[in-house]
Order: C-alpha cells, then sequence, then structure tokens
C-alpha cells in the first residue's frame, strides 16, 4: 500500500482550521507534511509482509526447551480514536523442531503494532503468527501497554496499564508451563 501524502498534509491543514487553528502561522506551516511523514511511517505495518520479515530465518534445531524473549518496546496506535498506545511485549514459543532468530521475534511485533490497533488483537495476531510459521508446542504472549486514550481523555487515568494475554498449545494446557514463562517475565498467574 502506497500511502498518499499530499491528501494527508490536506486533511491536516483541514483539521488545523477546524480546532481554531491558523495552518500559515509560522509554527504549523509545515505540521502537514511533518503529520504526513509521521503517519507514514506509524502505518508502515501496513506494507510490511511477514515472509520478508522472517526472511528464511527459520532453522531446524532440536531444542525443546522455553524461548522467551522479553520487555519486546512496541508502539501503536489505537483504532478507536487514533492515539497511541505503547509499552512491553513478552514474547514466548517451545520449539518443536524450529528455531526463528530472536530478532525476528520483534520484527513480527512492529509489524503488526505499526497499524491501527486494538491490544488485544495485536496480542493474538503475534500469538497465531508465531504457531502458523514455527508449529511449535506452544506460544505465550503477554502485552503490558498504556493507552493515551485512557490517559489523555475519557477516564484520565494516567497511571493505568492494560495487560492482554494469548496461551497457544502447551501454555494453555499446562498450568506449569504458564506459571514458568509468567515467572520468567516477573508477573504472577494471570
Amino acid at each position: 500500500m502506497t500511502m498518499d501524502i499530499e491528501k494527508i498534509e490536506i486533511a491536516t491543514h483541514e483539521l488545523l482550521k477546524q480546532i481554531g487553528e491558523d495552518p500559515t502561522r509560522e509554527g504549523l506551516v509545515r505540521t502537514p507534511n511533518r503529520v504526513a511523514k509521521a503517519w507514514e511511517f506509524f502505518s508502515r505495518g501496513y506494507s510490511q509482509n511477514l515472509e520478508s520479515i522472517v526472511n528464511d530465518a527459520i532453522f531446524t534445531e532440536d531444542y525443546n526447551e522455553m524461548v522467551v524473549v522479553r520487555d519486546i518496546e512496541f508502539f501503536s496506535m489505537c483504532e478507536h480514536h487514533m492515539l497511541p498506545f505503547f509499552g512491553k511485549a513478552h514474547v514466548a514459543y517451545i520449539p518443536s523442531g524450529k528455531v526463528i532468530g530472536l530478532s525476528k521475534i520483534p520484527r513480527i511485533v512492529d509489524m503488526f503494532a505499526r497499524r491501527l490497533q486494538v491490544q488485544e488483537r495485536l496480542t493474538h495476531q503475534i500469538a497465531n503468527t508465531l504457531m502458523e510459521v514455527l508449529e511449535p508446542h506452544g506460544v505465550a504472549v503477554v502485552l503490558e501497554g498504556r493507552h493515551m486514550c485512557m490517559q489523555m481523555r475519557g477516564v484520565e487515568k494516567q497511571n493505568s496499564y492494560a495487560t492482554t494475554s494469548a496461551m497457544l498449545g502447551e501454555f494453555h494446557e499446562e498450568v506449569d508451563t504458564r506459571n514458568e514463562f509468567l515467572s520468567i517475565i516477573g508477573m504472577h498467574n494471570i
């Protein structure tokens, strides 16, 4: 998908007028272009695909213990208010003969985060994608997010976090496996 920068600039110019600003004011003259370029970055996940991200970095390996990548910073935009939400993702899987290059996991998180999202969907997209590409014994994903739509407007609760989880395969079926993962990421049973 190619974004039409000029149309975003026009829309931003109109938005500035509608909120009572003067888009010709010195500090705002270049704002429509900056906003358009920012949205090009915020939404780059729409133009990415899984094949190019994974890039043949799945390897045959006789390893069957839990692999955890924790504290992956993510930034996304809430689809309801188009305001940011951000936080940390914790991802684990139990290999079944295949492992993925560790850097690919944060790239998968980013691919889905750089779209208009809700945290619940984002959590499941990450988990389901890893289940699909690796066919592991299980996948666990926990996202902890701070939502500007809750902190800046509405209830205005600045210190609130939303936590979502997806537990697939052994992480769903085996309490001990799930608890081991939660212990590794520093959380208690959820």
